[in-house]
């Protein structure tokens, strides 16, 4: 196991998609577990998805406040504006940075490009400009930046469980070539300018307040107004569904261990978080109507079978995600471990209270 080389209490933390699922959550897991800390989140609040989801978790991290020793300072801004996130560093002097802000969603971005360079491409190289300029001046700069790649970069490649050995040349969609992109970036400026950059590889993040396009999520939305669910690929897809409470401990871990040089004395790594353990899309719906049957969020005589169609693979889209996540369990002695039933019904408890809301 590696040995932790930055302590987070009382240092200012910036979150960049603070709002977002896994940056909100993010969020309230440092306050409730580090002295002093400063979080400074921005995010640019779009309409990718419904704005009232991110509101509900800013007050989420709101209510927090009033119980422990750190600071949350939100910004409304969007890092593809250059000025935004020079001001940003000058201000607060951030000394870690987690970057989360993109533009999700595989299928939005086959027709909706540009907002994928804006945020992942511009907005991240932004991000990265501010992170080298910390250090002028003598001034100790940035200790770490930790930034969300995507286990699309993998693409359709046939060998699983995917390993951060494996090749990643080939995306099949704009949203993996930016995220692979991503990781370009980051290698060069750890090597040009010595930033300590850690770049992980999430898959299919899922839970409570996550986002509402992501199956499990729209399914449960089209459910409960009746309408039917299209099962892509007529249900011969695979999903290493990983739980939000994982991802969330897993990105702390690595936070808090910067990369020490490698062989090419350069301070980079990259990690997979998964669950290690793919589910069926057809045994993922039977579990997620159990559950919202449980929650009693659908009657129990649901007729699932009549509101249910099975389809054909999406563009972009791939038939399985399979993470192996040795190196994250050898280095921090952690993997997520979440089951799928565990996770949804915490999603339909979640859902439940939300919609009575």
């Amino acid at each position: 196991m590696l040995s932790k080389n930055i302590e987070l209490s009382n240092k200012t933390v910036l979150i960049t998609g603070a709002a977002g699922f896994i940056g909100a959550n993010l969020a309230m897991e440092l306050l409730k577990t580090m002295e002093n800390i400063h979080i400074v989140g921005i995010d640019n609040m779009n309409h990718y998805y419904d704005v009232s989801l991110k509101e509900f978790r800013l007050k989420q991290i709101e209510e927090l406040l009033e119980n422990c020793s750190g600071q949350f300072t939100f910004v409304k801004e969007n890092i593809a504006d250059k000025t935004v996130v020079e001001s940003l560093f000058q201000k607060y002097q951030p000394q870690i940075i987690v970057n989360l802000a993109a533009q999700a969603g595989v299928r939005y971005s086959i027709e909706n490009p540009d907002a994928y360079v804006e945020s992942n491409l511009i907005g991240f190289y932004n991000i990265l400009e501010a992170c080298r300029h910390s250090y002028q001046n003598g001034a100790g700069g940035v200790e770490h930046l930790v930034y969300a790649s995507s286990s699309s970069v993998y693409g359709s490649n046939k060998k699983i469980p995917y390993s951060t050995e494996d090749k990643v040349d080939n995306p099949v969609s704009l949203y993996a070539a930016t995220k692979k992109s991503n990781e370009l970036l980051a290698h060069a400026y750890a090597k040009l300018y010595g930033i300590p950059s850690t770049g992980l590889r999430f898959f299919t993040v899922y839970g409570p307040a996550g986002r509402p396009d992501m199956a499990y999520f729209g399914f449960t939305n089209k459910l409960v107004k009746g309408e039917k669910i299209q099962i892509f690929n007529y249900g011969n897809c695979k999903r290493d569904f990983t739980y939000i409470d994982d991802i969330v401990t897993g990105v702390k871990a690595v936070m808090q261990c910067a990369p020490l040089p490698n062989e090419e004395s350069v301070k980079y790594k990259i990690y997979n978080i998964g669950n290690n353990q793919p589910e069926n899309l057809l045994d993922f719906v039977e579990i997620l109507q159990d559950e919202l049957k449980a929650a009693e969020i659908l009657p129990y005589n649901y007729d699932f079978e009549a509101h249910k169609e099975l389809v054909g693979m999406q563009p972009g889209d791939v038939e399985i995600t399979y993470a192996d996540v040795s190196e994250l369990e050898r280095d921090f002695g952690f993997k997520p471990s979440t089951s799928l039933r565990d996770g949804l019904r915490k999603f339909a408890q979640w859902y439940k209270g939300y919609r009575s809301v």
